[in-house]
């Protein structure tokens, strides 16, 4: 189970960052729009080819050996719905990228709620659940049941290199069923690492496992009672986390940025995590002094993140994080300190508000 806690962290690898609302000040092209859409003579917003009806694009991938490609969309007012629909999904050299691999399906949350049917809404506010939908656009890889083994999102670089980028995801679906086929020849511990293999071939969020891999986790749990695979204590690990997300995001709801920097430093103390989570805890208190204006502070923090782990994948969007907080202090150096309006009386230094 891959899923990352840290959604106020997402995607460091590229230099972007997501906050807690509503602590974000910084945007991110990943932030988010929300479930689904169709109706059968309405016109798509990925164009000719998709279908909004999931249950016949099951059958249809059944039929001709296809798999599914899932749009979770919302178009007419997610910025980067739209432009994935207008640089890659609407072209020609997409579509005919993918006719012979996928069977394209749109699921739209529009604004406007004319364009859906009643029983369209329906469906894709139970698809929203099920595929534990969280930000727009979501592009999920199925197998013809339906059952997930990779998530995308938008992509630069134009159709031809979004079709290069999905027949590499496909890929997660051959080492899920290699893992599966050999864990179906294991018992055992041996028999949970290799269930544990398909799973993280995926890199899917623990929710998704959960919804469609559930019995997955059962048999590996009956397989490893001792957890010599270690998959209890990940879990385990995970859930501790999850309650570290949940207060943070309540803190940041307060805006009480103090508070946040003292559950980091709490939970750094307790441990526990493996290299990469480590990271992600130091990387958010280098965050929380940037939110609250503490360049040299946050700087500080974000050099001891790298030094703890300088051979992280996520060290380029580290040094890319830097360089925004360079920048940050420059200019907040360079903004003159408002004058108080003529023959008004000054007031007392006070501390800078929390934010």
């Amino acid at each position: 189970m891959s899923g990352t806690p840290f959604g106020f962290l997402s995607t460091l690898a590229d230099g972007h960052f997501i906050f807690p609302l509503p602590m974000q000040t910084l945007s991110n092209k990943l932030i988010i729009c929300a479930a689904m859409m169709a109706l059968h003579g309405t016109a798509f917003a990925g164009g000719e080819g998709w279908t909004s009806d999931y249950a016949a694009a099951k059958k249809q991938a059944a039929a001709s050996k296809k798999d599914l490609l899932i749009d979770f969309t919302g178009s007419d007012w997610c910025g980067w719905c739209i432009k994935l629909n207008d640089e890659v999904f609407k072209l020609e050299p997409f579509k005919a990228g993918v006719k012979d691999t996928f069977v394209l399906v749109e699921l739209d949350f529009p604004k406007d709620k004319a364009k859906l049917s009643e029983e369209t809404q329906k469906q894709n506010a139970e698809l929203g659940k099920k595929y534990a939908v969280q930000g727009y656009p979501s592009i999920l890889l199925c197998d013809a049941e339906g059952r997930p083994y990779a998530a995308t999102g938008y992509q630069e670089g134009g159709p031809e290199k979004y079709v290069t980028h999905l027949n590499e995801l496909r890929t997660a679906k051959t080492k899920r069923d290699e893992a599966f086929a050999a864990a179906g020849k294991a018992e055992g511990p041996a028999k949970a690492k290799a269930l544990m293999a398909a799973l993280d071939a995926m890199k899917l969020d623990d929710q998704i496992v959960l919804n469609f891999y559930g019995e997955v986790v059962e048999q590996i749990k009956a397989a490893d009672p001792k957890d010599e695979s270690g998959f209890g204590k990940m879990g385990a690990t995970k859930k501790r986390l999850a309650a570290f997300q949940d207060a943070l995001q309540a803190l940041a709801g307060k805006q009480d940025m103090d508070g946040a920097l003292v559950l980091v430093d709490k939970t750094l103390k307790e441990g526990g995590f493996d290299s990469e989570q480590t990271l992600q805890l130091m990387m958010t208190r280098s965050v929380i002094f940037a939110q609250q204006g503490k360049f040299d502070e946050a700087l500080k923090a974000l050099d001891e993140a790298k030094a703890f782990a300088p051979k992280s994948p996520m060290i380029p969007g580290i040094d890319g994080f830097r360089k925004r907080l360079e920048e940050g202090k420059k200019k907040a150096a360079d903004t003159p300190a408002k004058e108080p309006a003529k023959g008004a009386p000054k007031e007392k230094a006070k501390p800078a508000a929390a934010k």
